[in-house]
């Protein structure tokens, strides 16, 4: 006797394993449903909650295959928002070059101690060398150093009151700092010994590029310049920095233009009288002295 073909179950055999659907109450075994593969540095980052990716391990920065990325903007600043992907690339814990008012500075995440470290290896400087901090307004220098004297009702100069008349500008201060700054700023010697003085060198740069950066971080960068390898002067010329930086671990620059060859003028404050130790771009005022003068009185 001839066997009827029931064409619901050839067409079920005919179907993919993926594509059929069982006519029948018989049921494939489960398979155990795959783990979502989604990290826990992409969630935070997702939520950008600074104060978690503050001290978030994930901030530890791996640059990818496509190498160090180069951001081109009008040194107007017209263009800053392409600045956005910095930004990001600073919060992930980067190390790369942005433009100030004098000369190109390595920047990086301040409370980032991986990202500090990585600084200095790239700029070949010792642990004894101070770093500076780049500012985005007094409330910042007043976090992270002790400020400027106020002056007091027996003839002191309001210094507090100067530094406001030149800042943003192309001034580097040495203050006391806080106990808010980072111990790896401060560094001495091996990697267990920090300076016995706490004090650190404040800018708060009149550049557009840099001040656009900085008013869209959660904190201070810490910065130094950028000079040649092997001499002892300033690399001007962007393409020039990317072309020996780079090699070196370097994650991104901002390209704004050639700057002059006009470090900041740096000024000790932790002295007696505000004393001019490195004559720069910014110039001498009627409240700061330089070596000489304090020879002569």
């Amino acid at each position: 006797m001839a066997t009827t073909a029931n064409p619901t179950t050839d067409l079920f055999s005919r179907l993919s394993f993926r594509r059929a659907v069982s006519p029948t109450p018989f049921r494939f075994p489960s398979l155990p449903t795959p783990t979502p593969r989604v990290s826990v540095a992409i969630v935070a980052l997702h939520k950008r909650n600074p104060k978690r990716l503050k001290y978030a391990s994930q901030r530890q920065f791996t640059r990818g295959d496509s190498g160090m990325m180069r951001v081109q903007v009008e040194p107007s600043g017209e263009d800053f928002w392409k600045l956005d992907p910095v930004v990001d690339l600073i919060n992930s814990g980067a190390v790369g070059v942005i433009p100030t008012d004098t000369v190109y500075s390595i920047v990086c995440d301040l409370s980032n101690n991986d990202s500090i470290e990585r600084l200095r290896r790239i700029k070949g400087i010792v642990n004894s060398k101070p770093l500076s901090i780049l500012c985005r307004s007094l409330r910042d220098i007043d976090t992270y150093t002790t400020g400027f004297p106020q002056g007091t009702n027996q003839g002191q100069a309001n210094i507090f009151r100067a530094v406001k008349r030149i800042l943003p500008g192309p001034y580097t201060f040495i203050l006391p700092a806080t106990k808010e700054l980072p111990k790896q700023c401060i560094k001495h010697g091996s990697s267990t010994r920090y300076a016995k003085r706490r004090q650190v060198g404040v800018r708060m740069p009149d550049d557009p590029i840099c001040q656009a950066i900085l008013q869209n971080l959660e904190e201070p960068l810490i910065c130094t310049s950028v000079k040649n390898l092997t001499e002892d002067e300033w690399i001007l010329d962007p393409v020039t920095i990317a072309d020996i930086y780079e090699p070196l671990g370097l994650d991104f620059i901002v390209d704004g233009g050639a700057r002059i060859a006009d470090p900041s003028t740096v000024v000790d404050m932790t002295g007696s009288y505000p004393t001019i130790i490195r004559q720069g771009k910014g110039a001498k005022l009627d409240w700061m002295v330089t070596g000489t003068d304090q020879e002569v009185q």
